[in-house]
């Protein structure tokens, strides 16, 4: 009688690796396709393009065909790309297509088929056709560059577009914008391209844009931006000796930069519109039980570092746990635009009425030149059940409004216990697999020469390396950022980085700075100017910071009996 052979350890490796693939891809065949669509501009002129971008990780093509009636269809185009993530390889393709409205109004582009998939609707504002024709029309090339408000105030955030005009292909170019002398100016998103007839000539239209933030007040110049680049030539220009080289340049522009108001409130929040809402509200609360309440704000004219951080009145009775703020920022009508979300668990104590002051919000109409103040309306409720008789122990679990303990994500205890029993042979599975995988990994690793070698030689341990911050993200903070974010970035260029902001004041050389420094926490704590306090952080720092020279650590022939700091 024969008997079975044993499978050799490269086999069993191998037959673990291909059990391991197979459950990948089982994951990855249960996960379905996502796709989502975006326009790169949701406000066009008549006559122009609007390019319609569909993302999605399958394969299929999207179907353009409810879009003829209301658009002119051209420059479809794809790319494909192949990621490597935690869930294994990622195929995403983008496709994208330019829509030519055949008339003004609200347009809604409706819901477009991607295999299995369906996109979202999204809305366009198409407005008339503009009279006003570019100074340098008829050009083969000129620029344009202006702004959402001529005359903004201190610490205001304006929109700042500078586009380009090619009436020629272009080959290759350069477009630059310099700094101004007075404010901070920084691109914000990508590149935006459209067509455009101008005087019965076609123009392809490449728009930039800018979050232009002044520093002071009075006349702002902002240089003009400036192009080079090669368009493509015909036989007769190549003939002629004509290069294809192109350049053009844009006139530059003044701002008259307004002072801020003496009766402004603090924070300083110049804005075009601001909105509140509750976009949630719990209805019923229970004692010991969470409930959601989700607040949206939408500011016009501001950035996401710029608006003062979305926090609750306090609640008697109740406590407030508070998730991160989610912010979407956009450019709309040529200025930005952020919309910030948060969402707060309520968690009463006690039993009985609850109210909640509303949540409101100070800010200066920058339009009508005049302080406001946005409001929530007040909220009441009436919290049933009661609070426990005896003060429960810290490590004890809370309790559902039905007596069921209440895990730590939420879930009564029962119904968590439920689901382990469910899925408990699949989490034995898990673990199996695991603990087989880290047995090969083990090994293979001990039988490889490279481990037997390195065990027999040891290697003199290397001195840790670290990367010094890039000084550019403390000037980023310094123009956009609040000051929290500044303080963050000074604690992180110290070497070994800095507890807090008082260890930062210690360490720092230049009496300058630690008076700018000094400064940013008056503004912060003490309601002290914050503009103010920016200009002299970003006349202080406009070098990086200067550190006191740390002195040198002795060592003897033993290792310190403790780490050092």
């Amino acid at each position: 009688m024969k008997h079975a052979s044993i499978p050799s350890a490269h086999r069993y490796r191998a037959w673990l690796q291909a059990l391991s693939l197979l459950l990948l891809c089982m994951a990855a065949s249960s996960v379905l396709a996502q796709t989502r669509a975006w326009l790169d501009r949701d406000r066009i002129a008549l006559g122009e393009t609007v390019t319609l971008n569909i993302e999605t990780d399958g394969s299929a093509t999207p179907d353009y065909t409810p879009l003829q009636s209301a658009f002119q269809i051209s420059g479809r185009s794809s790319s494909r790309q192949v990621s490597l993530g935690s869930g294994g390889m990622q195929t995403r393709t983008l496709h994208a297509v330019a829509l030519k409205p055949r008339s003004d109004g609200v347009i809604t582009i409706p819901a477009l088929t991607v295999g299995t998939a369906t996109t979202p609707p999204l809305s366009l504002v198409v407005t008339p056709s503009s009279a006003a024709v570019p100074a340098r029309a008829g050009d083969d090339v000129f620029m344009e560059s202006e702004a959402d408000d001529r005359d903004p105030y201190v610490q205001q955030a304006v929109g700042w577009v500078v586009r380009l005009y090619s009436a020629v292909p272009l080959v290759s170019g350069q477009l630059d914008q310099a700094q101004p002398d007075g404010a901070s100016l920084r691109q914000v998103g990508d590149d935006a391209q459209y067509t455009r007839e101008i005087d019965g000539r076609r123009y392809t239209v490449i728009e930039r844009r800018y979050l232009l933030i002044p520093e002071r007040s009075g006349t702002l110049q902002i240089p003009g931006a400036v192009f080079e680049g090669r368009g493509t030539v015909g036989f007769f220009d190549d003939f002629l000796g004509r290069s294809g080289e192109l350049s053009a340049r844009a006139q530059p522009r003044f701002l008259e930069v307004r002072p801020v108001p003496d009766d402004a409130a603090q924070p300083w929040l110049p804005l075009h519109d601001l909105q509140l809402r509750y976009q949630s509200v719990p209805q019923d609360l229970t004692v010991g039980s969470a409930a959601t309440l989700t607040i949206e704000a939408v500011a016009d004219g501001a950035s996401a570092a710029q608006m003062p951080e979305l926090q609750l009145p306090p609640i008697d009775g109740v406590q407030v746990f508070a998730e991160p703020v989610q912010a979407d920022e956009r450019f709309v009508e040529g200025r930005p635009r952020v919309t910030l979300t948060r969402r707060f668990s309520l968690v009463p104590t006690r039993g009985g009425a609850v109210t909640m002051a509303g949540f409101g919000m100070e800010w200066w109409d920058v339009n009508a030149g005049k302080a406001r103040t946005t409001r929530l309306p007040a909220l009441d409720w009436e919290v049933s059940g009661s609070a426990p008789a005896s003060t429960m122990p810290p490590s004890s679990a809370p309790v559902a409004s039905g007596g069921d303990p209440v895990a730590a994500t939420g879930t009564p205890l029962s119904t968590a216990r439920a689901n382990l029993r469910e899925h408990r042979a699949w989490v034995l599975a898990a673990l199996v697999f695991a603990a087989l995988w880290l047995f090969t990994l083990v090994w293979a690793v001990q039988r490889s020469p490279a481990a037997r070698s390195t065990a027999a030689t040891p290697t003199p341990a290397q001195p840790p390396t670290s990367t010094r911050p890039d000084l550019k993200a403390l000037r980023q903070a310094l123009d956009t950022g609040d000051f929290a974010d500044v303080a963050d970035r000074l604690r992180g260029l110290a070497r070994p980085p800095a507890r807090d902001v008082a260890q930062v004041l210690e360490r720092l050389a230049d009496p300058a700075q630690r008076e700018a420094v000094e400064a940013m926490e008056r503004a912060r704590w003490a309601g002290g100017d914050g503009v103010a306090a920016r200009a002299q952080l970003r006349e202080a720092f406009a070098r990086g910071p200067r550190w006191h020279q740390a002195p040198p650590r002795e060592t003897g022939p033993l290792p310190p009996l403790y780490p050092p700091d």
